[in-house]
C-alpha cells in the first residue's frame, strides 16, 4: 500500500492540510471544509501517515510548501511554486488547471473566461463554464492551484471548495476589492 504523509499548518484562516507523497506536494485543503470531505475519500486507499514539523521540515515538498505558504499568507505573492503532482488528471482538468495557474496574483478569472480560453486552444466554438466549474471544483490542492481566483461571469463569489469565508479572505489577502462581487443568495459578506 502506497504511503501518503499529511502534516497540519495552522494558518491565519484555520488549519490547512498538506497531503505529499513525499516527493510532490499532493493535496492542500482547509479544515471542515467540503474539500476536507474530499481528500478523506480520496486517501482512503493509501497508507496515512499524520507528521510532526520535525519531520516536515525533513521533507522538502512540505519544509517548501510551508514557506509557500508563510509568504503567501504575509501578504506577498510567492516568487516559487511548490513541486506539485495531481493524481488522477484527464485531460480536460489538467487543461483547467493550467488555465487556474495563469491567474495573476490579485486577479480574477470568470468561469466562461477559461472555457473560451479552452475552447480556443482546442478550435472548438464553445466550450461549458458549467464543465470548467466542476474541473475547477475538483481541484485538490487549494490556493497554490487558484481555484479561489476564479468567479462567476456575474462577478458572484460561487462555489469554493475551501468555504465562501475563506475564499474572500484569500481574495482580500491578495488586495482584490471583494465588495464589487456578490455572493450567492444565501451568503452574506463576511
Amino acid at each position: 500500500m502506497q504511503k501518503k504523509l499529511i502534516f497540519v499548518y495552522n494558518s491565519p484562516l484555520g488549519k490547512i492540510f498538506i497531503e505529499s507523497d513525499g516527493e510532490f506536494l499532493n493535496g492542500l485543503w482547509f479544515e471542515y471544509s467540503f474539500d476536507e470531505k474530499k481528500h478523506e475519500k480520496s486517501l482512503k486507499d493509501f497508507e496515512v501517515q499524520q507528521i510532526d514539523i520535525k519531520s516536515a521540515s525533513s521533507i522538502p515538498v512540505i519544509k517548501e510548501t510551508c514557506e509557500w505558504l508563510d509568504i503567501y499568507f504575509a501578504g506577498k505573492n510567492p516568487s516559487f511554486t511548490p513541486k506539485f503532482r495531481i493524481e488522477n488528471l484527464t485531460p480536460f482538468r489538467n487543461m483547467v488547471v493550467q488555465e487556474m495557474c495563469k491567474i495573476p496574483y490579485g486577479k480574477t478569472a470568470a468561469y466562461n473566461d477559461i472555457a473560451k480560453k479552452i475552447a480556443l486552444q482546442n478550435g472548438i466554438a464553445k466550450m461549458s463554464a458549467q464543465a470548467v466549474g466542476g474541473a475547477v471544483g475538483w481541484n485538490p490542492i487549494c490556493i497554490i492551484v487558484p481555484c479561489h481566483r476564479v468567479v462567476g461571469a456575474n462577478k458572484s463569489l460561487t462555489g469554493y471548495g475551501g468555504g465562501i469565508r475563506n475564499k474572500i479572505a484569500l481574495l482580500k489577502l491578495e488586495g482584490i476589492d471583494v465588495e464589487r462581487f456578490s455572493l450567492p443568495k444565501s451568503q452574506k459578506f463576511m
